[in-house]
């Protein structure tokens, strides 16, 4: 599972927040498939499964082919000798166009100390009393994990250095070998890390269940898990299942099936689409409206993130999680709620597609995050399963939330001054405003 930022094309576009959508997508129009026979066979497959071999395929799959694309900065930015936002975009603009690269994570812009920040708030909240026990899920080029153990090891006491294990479970053996290298630029660090290279959202990997206090950070993680779709033809009709199929070997197109799969249907349950009732005059009014003026519906169900959760919680019941990802993406082509971006980069220039079906290997697939709905998501797979009606009742919960702004998580955590250019501008605190951290740490609540 990898990581990214924003392009340097899109960065000046984060204070929009309204997005540009086509209104004249067609999704009837089939796809040319160009690794056809390697992402979809003769079976149709669910669209999140269309998306994992699209993204994670070993031979084909756009992570496989694009691990060099993670960039990593020789050196760290000193914002303090920059100008300000003209000169800080000239010189990310320099970056991305002398190279390949598709992304600079935020914790690589600004190492160490985004890093340094997440790691502030794992010492104040953690019991430190107890060996300190960190995953990294999706650790790209290892920046985030040594900086959180630089920090560890000069702030913390001793003996929480010395007792410290921190994991990463890392998809890519390219990226593992580069985590392994950044962090080992750090002797001492070597025999407290270690990668697994291998799936997170696989319940075997993580064998038995860990009953130890832990912590698991997951750093633009959530965009890159597969999603579901499902589609309605019009505003009244029964949601389905969106397929994909290969009709013969070179078109891709979306096939229409009643809801089946129990993963999509547990999704739905959680978001809760039948939440808002409607009345007997509604009901006929918009049954007689969808028949004159019928509106296909799309939504995007976050199935990837449900499944690594539950695995996560049955996995490690007494762990806190700190994730960072897009509350929104600016400029989605793609239709229906939760829509991602399709892109990919070229010559040094980046290009959206206007379909999912477009992505076979060469391009980049990531969501935004709906917080709220993570918080839920988080909140069924603790254990805490029945959804209560009354949203205020925390009863039976079995987790502490809380969902901030970047910019609020490192005014209270971070060193934000040393992101700070001469004339006064931070781009930590001023241009990553799409993006938030959630926070959960488990409470004595069993019920």
């Amino acid at each position: 599972m990898m990581s990214r930022s924003l392009r340097s094309k899109t960065l000046p576009l984060l204070f929009s927040r309204n997005p540009k959508v086509s209104p004249c997508e067609l999704w009837a129009l089939p796809s040319q498939a160009l690794f056809s026979t390697h992402i979809v066979g003769e079976k149709s497959v669910l669209v999140r499964d269309f998306i994992h071999s699209a993204l994670y395929d070993p031979r084909h799959g756009y992570f496989a082919q694009r691990w060099r694309s993670v960039g990593v900065l020789q050196k760290a930015i000193k914002f303090n000798q920059i100008e300000g936002r003209k000169a800080y975009m000239k010189y990310l603009d320099k970056i991305y166009k002398g190279s390949e690269i598709s992304w600079f994570t935020p914790v690589e812009i600004f190492k160490p100390w985004y890093a340094h920040g997440i790691a502030e708030a794992i010492m104040r909240t953690a019991n430190l009393s107890v060996p300190l026990k960190i995953y990294e899920i999706g650790g790209g080029s290892g920046t985030c994990a040594k900086g959180i153990m630089d920090y560890i090891l000069l702030n913390a006491p001793t003996r929480v250095y010395n007792n410290m294990t921190y994991t990463s479970v890392e998809i890519s053996p390219l990226l593992a070998e580069l985590q392994r290298e950044t962090v080992g630029e750090v002797r001492s660090h070597l025999s407290k890390f270690r990668v697994e290279c291998r799936d997170a959202a696989d319940r075997k990997g993580w064998g038995d269940m860990q009953q130890e206090p832990c912590w698991v950070i997951m750093l633009e993680v959530l965009d890159n898990l597969p999603h579901d779709l499902i589609y309605s033809e019009n505003q009244v009709s029964p949601w389905k299942e969106v397929w994909v199929a290969n009709q013969d070997g070179e078109t891709l197109t979306e096939l229409y099936k009643p809801l089946q799969d129990s993963l999509i249907k547990k999704c739905i349950k959680i978001i809760d689409f039948e939440k808002k009732q409607d009345s007997q005059s509604s009901a006929l009014l918009k049954s007689v409206w969808s028949k004159v003026y019928p509106k296909p519906r799309r939504s995007w169900l976050p199935t990837g993130c449900l499944k690594l959760l539950e695995v996560l919680h049955g996995a490690l019941p007494k762990m806190s999680l700190i994730a960072s990802d897009f509350s929104y993406l600016p400029d989605v082509k793609i239709l229906g709620e939760r829509a991602p971006l399709v892109s990919t980069k070229k010559d040094g220039s980046s290009t959206d597609y206007g379909s999912y079906l477009d992505a076979k290997g060469d391009a980049d697939i990531f969501f935004p995050t709906e917080f709220w709905l993570l918080e839920r998501i988080d909140h069924y797979c603790s254990g805490w399963k029945k959804l209560q009606k009354d949203d205020s009742s925390k009863e039976g919960k079995k987790r502490r939330t809380i969902i901030l702004d970047t910019s609020s998580f490192m005014e209270e955590f971070g060193l934000p001054s040393r992101t700070r250019t001469k004339d006064g501008y931070n781009p930590l605190l001023d241009d990553f405003k799409n993006t938030k951290f959630y926070l959960s740490v488990p409470t004595h609540n069993t019920s």
